[in-house]
């Protein structure tokens, strides 16, 4: 699976290709789940990995004195391809990478009766222009059969499997860093890695104002499913709390007397700082929170992408040198693009002329891939209309075992096979979410309201000249001004009821769409050239992942500490 290069000094201690800036001097392993680096390294599922690569590509930029831990995924998130009718289909396929180095450390843990060793493999940072990111794996031949499972795919279904891959990100990670020379401050990206904040809280005799100088967290959904819970037997047996007494363990995470552990809110008590990923996402967080006694602060730093890496240079230099003719044909370029990887999937050729939308992001029920077809009369007659006709593209991973999720995809795919300029694209990964964003001309977002905790395709979208059509969620109120850089649908009265809020949501979308959308498009291309302009030019700095790596040191890192 992987090869060593035994021709260059390993990355087996704490190092990097420059001297850190002064103002990023602490040392921080920031551990996540997911690492979206490039399209040939399988460490993601979605957004979650999306923001990890970014910001592990600005910590690379601003010369920060950061490395990512995460897990080398043997079979990734999974393949997402095609039965013969055109229904998706879950893949697993075993992944190589000849571009991991064997650092020669490996470590060991004890999950529920085994001694469970993990190995540490590093992406040095001149293959892909990160910061150092080790990738830890339990397949290796020193273990057992099931103990080389946990690492096989990414959010097992599982629950053990789950647990144990926790486990090693955080204890595995934990000691990994130790044997890389130790860091000043571990950030959890997600609550994935809790077991380190318990692993902390032992190596530092048991004191919790030990590890709260050391950890901070991320909390990235308000979810049900991504703030996991699991039973606390189930805790004890699989050793989550690092021989530390379960009872003690609850107390110190805010959850005496329970018999579930919730991982937020433990993280929230033993984190010195956490924060949203948005200013809205703040709120909400607080909301849901904030009533527990003695967590830590929350704070907001929105989540943002990797200009150097997401933006088209031709379209920037265009937009730079305001030459609206390179910018118009750029575009137009980037459409076709897009268009003959759709062509290749699906067999339909769309024209570059036509107003193209795009929805393109995890399928799951809030996220409402299927609003726009709610009347399907009224699609059908925009996307057939002679004179101002529409395109339409979905793309996204569902969670492989949420049915429902496939069952909207499969009745899109099934819908666009009867109505022309249509089309569902199956592997959206890094290098479709690429084209996608190049190719859009609109690019529509429909959660319902307070459940997008950030949404950061949007973002990138905008770096490419596409407009953002979207419900007031997420990042979204802090970058848009309706009319100017993007056209903000009208939020739903948060009291009513869920049916009710659609189909306020669907009214309001398709009134906007054709009463000012599709008109201002084909009638005044001029207003729409100024609008993605303005959208290109207000997305950057303040959505460039820099701007976000800078907030971690200065609001996060930095304003905790040690002795």
């Amino acid at each position: 699976m992987i090869h060593a290069r035994p021709e260059r000094a390993l990355y087996s201690h704490w190092q990097h290709p420059y001297t850190p800036a002064p103002a990023y001097k602490k040392r921080v392993a920031y551990f996540s789940m997911e690492f979206a680096v490039e399209q040939c390294l399988k460490t993601y599922a979605g957004g979650l990995g999306f923001l990890a690569g970014s910001h592990m590509r600005s910590a690379y930029e601003l010369r920060q004195n950061m490395i990512g831990i995460g897990i080398l995924w043997k079979r990734g998130y999974y393949d997402q391809v095609r039965y013969e009718n055109g229904h998706m289909k879950v893949m697993y396929s075993e992944k190589y990478y000849n571009f991991l180095e064997d650092t020669g450390i490996k470590v060991g843990l004890k999950i529920t009766n085994a001694h469970v060793y993990v190995k540490a493999y590093c992406l040095r940072p001149e293959t892909f222009g990160t910061v150092p990111i080790y990738f830890l794996s339990t397949d290796i031949p020193e273990n057992d059969h099931l103990s080389r499972t946990i690492t096989e795919r990414l959010y097992d279904n599982n629950e053990l499997t789950r647990v144990a891959q926790s486990m090693v990100l955080g204890i595995g990670g934990a000691k990994v860093v130790e044997a890389l020379g130790g860091a000043d401050v571990y950030h959890m990206n997600e609550g994935h890695a809790l077991p380190l904040a318990y692993y902390l809280y032992k190596q530092h005799h048991h004191k919790v104002e030990e590890v709260r100088k050391r950890l901070v967290f991320t909390t990235h959904t308000p979810e049900k499913a991504g703030n996991e819970t699991h039973d606390l037997e189930l805790m004890k047996v699989m050793n989550f709390f690092s021989g530390i007494d379960p009872e003690e363990a609850m107390y110190i995470s805010g959850q005496a007397g329970s018999r579930v552990l919730d991982y937020t809110l433990a993280a929230l008590h033993l984190a010195g700082k956490a924060n949203a990923v948005s200013k809205m996402h703040g709120i909400v967080s607080n909301q849901m929170w904030g009533g527990h006694p003695n967590i830590c602060p929350i704070i907001s730093i929105t989540n943002s992408q990797n200009k150097r890496y997401w933006a088209d240079p031709q379209l920037q230099k265009a937009l730079e040198a305001d030459d609206d003719r390179a910018l118009i044909a750029r575009k137009k370029e980037m459409k076709k693009e897009l268009f003959y990887f759709v062509a290749d999937q699906t067999g339909n050729l769309f024209s570059p002329d036509i107003l193209t939308i795009v929805w393109a992001r995890r399928f799951v029920a809030y996220k409402r891939a299927d609003l726009i077809v709610r009347d399907l009369g009224h699609f059908e007659r925009l996307l057939r209309d002679e004179k101002y006709p529409i395109q339409m593209i979905w793309a996204g991973k569902p969670y492989p075992e949420d049915q429902s999720g496939i069952n909207v995809f499969n009745y899109l795919v099934d819908l666009s096979r009867s109505l022309p300029n249509c089309a569902v694209l199956t592997g959206y990964e890094l290098h479709l979410s690429r084209l996608l964003k190049n190719g859009a001309d609109l690019w529509l977002n429909t959660p319902r309201r307070t459940r997008e905790a950030s949404g950061t395709s949007g973002m990138t979208a905008a770096m490419n000249g596409a407009i953002n059509f979207s419900i007031s969620d997420g990042w979204i109120p802090e970058f848009a001004i309706d009319g100017i850089n993007a056209f903000v649908i009208p939020p739903a009265d948060l009291n009513a009821t869920i049916p009710e809020q659609d189909i306020v949501d669907h009214d309001n979308m398709m009134q906007i769409l054709s009463q000012q959308i599709i008109p201002l498009y084909y009638n005044h291309p001029e207003k729409w050239l100024r609008i993605m302009k303005q959208s290109m030019r207000d997305v950057t700095p303040q959505f460039d992942s820099n701007r976000m790596a800078d907030e971690y040191y200065r609001l996060m890192y930095n304003a905790i500490g040690h002795d």
